[in-house]
């Protein structure tokens, strides 16, 4: 991501000039983003987005509100600008990067968890929040009666548009991917998919509505059908080309020179809008009682300026709403802020994880929580998170009679276990107080399930110190981290790729006729020589 912005300063206008900023290359790079949300759209149904319609409304138009008020009275006062300046600006500047964000929560499968969720509820309102402010600028440059009325209808529209594409995805895009199905063809279901996505943002354009909105409910809608997957693997890679050429666009648009030479306003600019956003999400998160590590990094995943506010700027300008010099100052403030989101986001990921030790999610009452499930348990096995593969391990050792205590952070997940009769408690498996709480002293094996592979070389480092000969079972998503893993302590690493490769690859001797008991002796010979093979590769 941040390759792609240096080389659009590098070769943009205001450098050397090798790429040219025009309005057909923006226009075209903006399918970056409608298949970015059309992908993450898919992450969703529209169960869950009702799930989050509290999150969205409440979260987004606070978010919206404190931001956009706070930044026009800096602008209106502090730099001297009229009010029409002021709420032109902020709404601008109120706006966060979906690009930036829904990526790196997308490529750290971070979109469900609550600090995951809370963002996308903004930033989904965010995008809601562009029609009212495209119909407002105009307005406040040629001031008349009717601009309530204008914003009213406009709600309805949008209101109107949004039922109607839903209604007729509901009923219709699920008989549309059957059909295609059946010509089994790649090209067509690739083809018609391409169309979908472009037809659906268009029609939302065409309302007023962003295009990024039409694709996100196109996704979400195909996200409740059988053909979710492909969709998702066939539209990836024009996805990802295209919105490489956006964040190019975007690099192109900063300015070096002007930079350089206003460096103590820039700065200064910068700091308040970072921080300012900030700590407007730290406030609302604090509002509403969530934890701090959680409010960490909604805050950090909502500090920067975004593409939506860029359009906006730049027709405020349009509008003489503001003038040149605050347009140039403010259009690179939020570009420098793009350009740091990234190790932003990051760095608060880290600091919330130190910042658990005083997080009331691992505070006196939790640990007592964990203490007292697992009090009458000796000889048993800790689960270390209980998503897919933990409740698939908990089935194996109930069949068995085999007492387990199984860690999650996830409510929701802990909510369903319990339900079940599981013996499921709240606190993160990478926190020292939690697994002692959870009785690793006395366990006869410990799994950890989840493919965090850098928490779970901090799991298996402690428990090594505080036990050396209990069993450590570790999965991890590939075989990159085996080594590395084994050297912390794990009794044995499980890559998800090569195994299910040999499943799959047991099931393909079946299919063609092979016995299933010969297929098996190829399995078992397989991993023996895999596992014979990592041991090997550890000890050198």
């Amino acid at each position: 991501m941040l390759a792609y912005l240096w080389i659009g300063i590098a070769l943009g206008p205001h450098a050397l000039a090798v790429f040219a900023e025009t309005k057909t290359a923006t226009e075209f790079a903006e399918f970056g983003i409608i298949f970015l949300m059309f992908s993450i759209g898919l992450e969703f149904s529209i169960k869950r987005l009702m799930a989050m319609r509290k999150l969205v409304l409440g979260f987004g138009a606070t978010q919206m509100a404190l931001t956009a008020v706070a930044t026009g009275a800096i602008t209106w006062v502090g730099y001297a600008q009229g009010w029409k300046s002021g709420i032109a600006i902020g709404l601008a500047v109120a706006m966060s990067s979906t690009a930036i964000v829904a990526r790196m929560l997308s490529d750290s499968f971070e979109l469900h968890s609550r600090s995951g969720r809370q963002t996308m509820g903004v930033l989904l309102f965010q995008d809601l929040a562009v029609v009212p402010c495209l119909i407002l600028f105009p307005a406040l440059a040629a001031p008349g009666d009717g601009l309530l009325y204008s914003l009213g209808i406009a709600a309805v529209q949008a209101m109107v548009v949004l039922a109607l594409l839903v209604w007729v995805g509901q009923r219709y895009l699920g008989r549309i991917f059957a059909k295609l199905a059946q010509h089994r063809s790649d090209e067509l279901l690739v083809l018609s998919t391409l169309w979908i996505v472009v037809g659906l943002a268009y029609a939302t354009a065409l309302s007023g509505l962003s295009m990024a909105l039409g694709a996100f409910v196109g996704g979400m809608l195909i996200s409740e059908t059988i053909y979710r997957h492909q969709v998702e693997a066939d539209i990836r890679p024009f996805r990802d080309i295209l919105l490489g050429l956006f964040f190019v666009t975007i690099g192109m648009m900063l300015d070096l020179r002007f930079v350089l030479a206003n460096l103590p306003a820039l700065a200064l600019a910068v700091l308040l809008l970072i921080g300012g956003k900030a700590s407007v999400m730290l406030l609302i998160t604090y509002v509403a009682r969530t934890p701090l590590t959680t409010g960490l990094r909604t805050a950090a995943q909502l500090a920067q300026a975004g593409e939506f506010g860029l359009v906006l700027v730049e027709l405020a300008r349009q509008l003489q709403l503001i003038s040149l010099s605050v347009f140039q100052i403010t259009l690179s403030a939020m570009l420098i802020s793009m350009f740091i989101a990234p190790f932003l986001i990051n760095r608060a990921a880290r600091l919330s994880v130190d910042l658990g030790r005083g997080d009331w999610a691992h505070g006196a009452t939790i640990i007592q929580d964990v203490a007292v499930h697992s009090m009458s348990l000796t000889d048993h096995v800790v689960i270390c998170g209980f998503g897919r593969v933990g409740r698939r391990i908990a089935e194996f050792l109930k069949l068995e009679n085999i007492a387990f205590i199984g860690l999650d952070a996830d409510p929701q997940a802990i909510d369903k276990a319990r339900s079940r009769g599981e013996n499921v408690v709240f606190g993160n498996a990478d926190r020292a107080e939690v697994l002692i709480a959870a009785g690793i002293g006395r366990a006869r094996a410990v799994v950890v399930s989840y493919p965090d592979a850098h928490s779970a070389e901090r799991v298996v480092r402690f428990i090594r110190a505080k036990n050396q000969s209990v069993p450590i079972i570790v999965r991890t998503s590939d075989d990159k981290d085996v080594g590395r893993l084994r050297a912390a302590g794990a009794t044995e690493v499980i890559p998800e790729v090569l195994e299910s490769g040999l499943v799959i690859a047991a099931e393909t001797l079946v299919a063609a006729g092979i016995s299933t008991r010969k297929a098996m002796n190829h399995l078992a010979e397989a991993r023996a020589a895999r596992h014979a093979s990592m041991r090997q590769s550890a000890e050198s």
